[in-house]
């Protein structure tokens, strides 16, 4: 058994009652963690009055032990399914935590898009063009939340060298830095010096826009993490016990109903950290979709549905 705090205990609480409202949660226990891709995956062993369920996070589902009463078993199949999830069923834009950098992340969306698709080397070429755009999306974006306050004469706009040089240095100050300063600049000038190859080559093949593609969400979303966590205040590690297990929590205020907060919490020892506001993120209106083509295929081996808890109604 794992130690779990209170916060995490009512999460998994909730999450069932929500799924289940007429099931009752008699006793339940984080047995398991592990990191898969970056994610961390926490694994819950919960007993109701109707069965056992695993309670996997990172997403939150939850998966009968009569199905698969092996945990590796219900662990690897969630970090499939995740993996596997459709394009149309990923979170939108709009509820992705990465204010004020959103329209970098629509270029990428773009350039993902476009890749699917690509065959030819204009194909190649206008993927570089939106990598390009991205990285100079990302530095503006930079460079309102970041402000020059150097006396001397701050680099031009378009300039991502100079901004990814400020950028760097103001999120990720001092020698204990140096390494990780050294890397970010790096990935950001790699992506930036490929995604200008590819706008202009006329030799690039597919797998040269797939590496742009990469490079660039790469390097976008390392260092947008890295000024998100620097302007909201996230440390290094809990103040009150050490840990690293720092997330982010949303909320609003009742004397500010319409601003969105966000402020640091501990997992482990339940410490949250000064909220700092929000901004919106402007709405982009979504394209209708399409009829899938073909027949829809139905799997039936190993399993034919994932079991859910029993409701009133169908008991």
């Amino acid at each position: 058994m794992l130690p779990a705090t209170e916060q995490e205990t009512n999460d998994v609480i909730e999450y069932i009652t929500w799924q289940a409202p007429d099931v009752t949660v008699e006793m339940l226990q984080k047995v398991y963690s592990e990191n898969v891709l970056h994610v961390c995956h926490n694994i819950w062993d919960v007993h109701t009055d109707k069965g056992r369920w695993w309670v996997i996070t990172e997403p939150t589902n939850l998966y009968s032990q009569d199905q698969f009463p092996n945990m590796d078993l219900a662990l690897t199949f969630h970090v499939g399914l995740c993996l596997r999830i459709p394009r149309s069923e990923k979170q939108k834009l709009s509820a992705l935590p990465v204010e004020p950098f959103a329209e970098a992340y629509r270029y990428l969306e773009e350039a993902s898009d476009a890749l699917q698709h690509a065959e030819e080397v204009a194909d190649y070429q206008a993927i570089g063009v939106r990598c390009r755009e991205a990285l100079l999306a990302f530095a503006a974006a930079a460079q309102m939340v970041l402000p020059w306050k150097s006396t001397d004469e701050a680099p031009k706009k378009a300039d991502m060298k100079g901004w990814t040089d400020h950028i760097c240095t103001v999120t990720m100050p001092g020698s204990t830095h140096e390494n990780r300063r050294h890397l970010f600049k790096n990935l950001l000038d790699s992506a930036w010096k490929f995604a200008n190859w590819l706008t202009h080559t006329k030799g690039s093949k597919w797998h040269d826009a797939e590496a742009g593609f990469s490079v660039t969400e790469n390097a976008i979303g390392l260092a947008t993490s890295a000024v998100i966590r620097h302007i909201r205040g996230v440390p290094d590690q809990c103040p009150a016990c050490g840990s690293h297990r720092l997330s982010p929590e949303r909320g609003y205020r009742d004397d500010m109903p319409d601003v969105e907060w966000e402020r640091p919490a501990c997992t482990k020892c339940g410490w949250v950290g000064e909220p700092v506001k929000i901004e919106s993120v402007p709405q982009v209106p979504e394209e209708p979709r399409q009829a899938p083509e073909g027949e829809c295929i139905e799997p039936s081996i190993p399993l034919r549905k994932l079991l859910r808890p029993p409701t009133s109604s169908e008991s």
